[in-house]
């Protein structure tokens, strides 16, 4: 019998295995994951006719039929945005306490769209936002080693020692060693100092906790670039698309040949 060559979908594709229906609404950029669960345990979202109540109910994307009050979901555009986050606004979609949040610094009407990593409150500069849940796992994941460079200004005049400490590690208040992958000194003055730190596994509030535990004061800080993309000359609170060259270069380097 002659060989035929039969082309098959990759198994981890979409079309090739079954994801939670939670999941699946994240993936075809209508919601979070978290928004996701109300919808579906308010009998709001239609499975092939029927109206699940568990938001693991498994669902083949591409071949089963979603419906959100009785509108068919068909995959969003992948939407990949920039903005230049201020200090003082909270990067979540909701805040308990009614503070303000990067959402209203976003288009309105606009999809739904999720942040990539985090900056605390009081951090700035380089956010990124997209509806592309598998692309935001590879941005955020540790294993990509992907480098996020910081400007930071200390209330210490930073000297060779510090700077030879911060490349080492330093031993934190739990018992973690915490360190950079390179700091260089920007500028000095008689009692502060800019230094540009890069990470390429951050963990949560890893700059701030390295100098706390060196006893000195984080004034700013501000993520000037993750992997190839610059936070640039784009004003405060200003946001805007990533061009594809950027995409594509942010793409090589999470994916060397």
């Amino acid at each position: 019998m002659p060989h035929r060559n039969v082309r098959k979908s990759p198994p981890n594709s979409d079309s090739a295995r079954k994801i939670g229906l939670a999941r699946a609404l994240s993936k075809l950029g209508y919601c979070s994951r978290q928004q996701a669960f109300e919808l579906i345990r308010q009998g709001k979202i239609r499975l092939n006719g029927s109206t699940p109540k568990n938001p693991e109910t498994p669902v083949r994307l591409g071949t089963d039929r979603i419906e959100v009050e009785g509108l068919a979901l068909k995959p969003a555009e992948k939407i990949y945005l920039m903005l230049n986050k201020p200090r003082g606004v909270i990067a979540s979609a909701d805040d308990e306490k009614g503070r303000d949040t990067v959402y209203s610094l976003l288009p309105p009407g606009r999809n739904w769209l999720a942040p990539v990593g985090r900056l605390d409150k009081a951090s700035e500069g380089l956010l990124l936002f997209t509806n592309d849940s598998e692309w935001n796992a590879r941005v955020t994941d540790p294993e990509t080693h992907l480098e996020k460079a910081y400007h930071v200004q200390i209330t210490a005049v930073a000297d060779t020692n510090l700077i030879e400490s911060l490349g080492r590690g330093v031993q934190t208040e739990r018992n973690e060693t915490l360190g950079c992958k390179r700091a260089t000194l920007l500028r000095k003055g008689e009692k502060n100092s800019w230094l540009e730190i890069t990470l390429d596994e951050g963990k949560n509030r890893q700059i701030r906790r390295i100098f706390d535990a060196l006893g000195i004061q984080v004034l700013r800080l501000i993520r000037v670039s993750i992997g190839p993309l610059q936070l640039g000359n784009l004003p405060k609170a200003a946001h805007r698309p990533l061009t594809p060259a950027e995409l594509a270069a942010l793409n090589r380097e999470m994916n060397p040949l």
